[in-house]
């Protein structure tokens, strides 16, 4: 039987960090003599107690090293228990939501999905849009970490092939996953704080500025308004885009870069792959809408390219009606949010890697048609993509295909439209954000579906955060008498 005291004694650690956390909207809503502050003081009481009970009952494995079977239990637990913790300041104060509705809402944020069951953000006090935003962030952070240290040690969907990078490319100067956590964060960081800066130096409010900055950087794509970056300056677009961007890269890159190391970031082969495919989608969508819509270039092109950067990112933030685009545009738009950006980013979807290896795949057993007994190797940035990377990578592939096959079903089945059906199955599997159909609100929120098609979505949004092979092992009984 697998020991669940130190996986346990992390996530207690975690829930009392959380509950620390709820303090910081609580002081917003405070100084502004918003009575909704009491409710985040409850609920801080009440997480942080609850963690801290957890940790001191497990306390007992502190020192001991987390085993590769912990380790999976470890971030399933950890985006099960932040989501229902996270849901008690809007069910005990604005918007005063049922736990249905509230724990959508946190596993959206926590997982960086951005979907939303919230109508009138911008009448919602500060400090519950703040711990919103505060979600995201701490969410893509958890993420890059995870994707960092733990997913390629679990060899999750062939993150394996980043394993020796991620330990071994920093030498001696980041030999440990501590000192690499404390490196990403300070990337995380500072990424965040100069976003915020360039928000509030282009005409955003304090509170705006910080809002959508920790919702860019982490590639969540929650706003404090309807109207998302519609209702925001022209100049904030413009630097949500870019924001957006650098989000999507590898951060392992950031911290090579800081350390004077400018040529990993510039022959990354998923950074270059990433950034040509988001100009081939831009370029593609300008053209189409310019020359079958007879629209002037540069609002076209200001509105398109921001729009396919938050789909590509999946960070979900909005800039005008894309439905009104055509249902070509909006398909180009799914099969762009079903690429993702790249590995050890906050990211989700399928990533770019994968997509390389799978074409490189395809492109050997072409050659292998031609060449029968020549030895075509697959390469990946100049290194050899063994068996074992291809094989976890094709049954990411493959079971991705069916889980989002199953769920468009399961929401067909809840009463949901076809496309709305289709298009929630994939924002949630693939951590996006938005969704298009009948039920949809005009603001994009969710707030009209059946709570059975929110169920669902919740267990996408898990399933898609955690690269869905982390989780369904954890099905199998032979995991837990390993």
């Amino acid at each position: 039987m697998i020991e669940l005291r130190p996986v346990g004694y992390v996530i207690g650690l975690l829930i009392a960090t959380l509950g620390a956390v709820m303090l910081i909207p609580m002081a917003v809503d405070l100084a502004r003599d918003d009575p909704h502050w009491f409710a985040f003081l409850e609920s801080a009481i009440v997480t942080g107690a609850a963690g801290g009970f957890l940790a001191l009952a497990c306390r007992n494995s502190l020192g001991r090293a987390l085993s590769v079977h912990q380790s999976f239990v470890l971030t399933a637990g950890i985006w099960l228990t932040v989501p229902l913790f996270g849901s008690l300041p809007l069910m005990l104060g604005a918007p005063g939501m049922g736990f249905t509705d509230a724990y959508f809402e946190a596993m959206s944020g926590v997982t960086t999905t951005g979907a939303t069951v919230i109508v009138g953000l911008d009448g919602l006090p500060m400090g519950t849009n703040l711990w919103r935003g505060l979600l995201q962030w701490l969410g893509g952070l958890g993420i890059v970490i995870v994707a960092m240290i733990f997913l390629p040690v679990m060899k999750v969907g062939g993150m394996q092939f980043f394993r020796s990078e991620g330990f071994d490319t920093l030498g001696k100067i980041l030999p440990r996953a501590m000192d690499i956590s404390v490196a990403l964060i300070r990337v995380y960081l500072a990424l965040t704080i100069a976003c915020g800066t360039a928000y509030a130096l282009l005409g955003l409010s304090a509170f705006d500025a910080v809002m959508h900055a920790l919702t860019t950087v982490s590639t969540g794509g929650f706003s404090s308004h309807d109207a998302s970056f519609g209702g925001l300056t022209a100049g904030a677009a413009v630097a949500g885009s870019g924001f957006m961007i650098l989000a999507s890269l590898p951060f392992i890159r950031y911290v090579q870069l800081a350390q004077g190391q400018g040529g990993p970031m510039l022959r990354d082969v998923q950074v270059r792959a990433f950034l040509r495919w988001t100009g081939y989608g831009v370029a593609a969508l300008v053209a189409y809408r310019v020359l079958r819509q007879d629209l002037p270039l540069l609002p076209v092109l200001r509105e398109t390219v921001f729009n396919v950067i938050s789909v590509f990112t999946g960070t979900g933030f909005s800039l005008g009606d894309v439905t009104a685009w055509g249902e070509m545009a909006l398909v180009a738009l799914v099969v762009m949010g079903l690429v993702g950006g790249c590995s050890s980013s906050t990211v989700c979807s399928i990533k770019v890697f994968r997509w390389l290896i799978l074409l490189g795949a395809i492109r050997a057993q072409i050659r292998r048609l031609h060449s029968p007994h020549r030895v075509q190797p697959i390469r990946l940035g100049g290194r050899v993509v063994d068996a074992e990377v291809l094989s976890s990578v094709m049954a990411f592939f493959t079971l991705f295909m069916v889980s989002f096959g199953v769920l468009i079903v399961a929401l067909s089945l809840t009463g949901l439209a076809s496309q709305t059906a289709m298009t929630a199955a994939w924002t949630s599997i693939a951590n996006i954000g938005p969704a298009w159909g009948p039920e949809v609100g005009a603001t994009g929120a969710m707030h009209g579906f059946p709570d059975s098609a929110k169920w669902v979505m919740i267990a996408g949004m898990f399933l898609g955060r955690l690269e869905l092979l982390s989780v369904f092992v954890l099905l199998m009984p032979r995991f837990w008498r390993g």
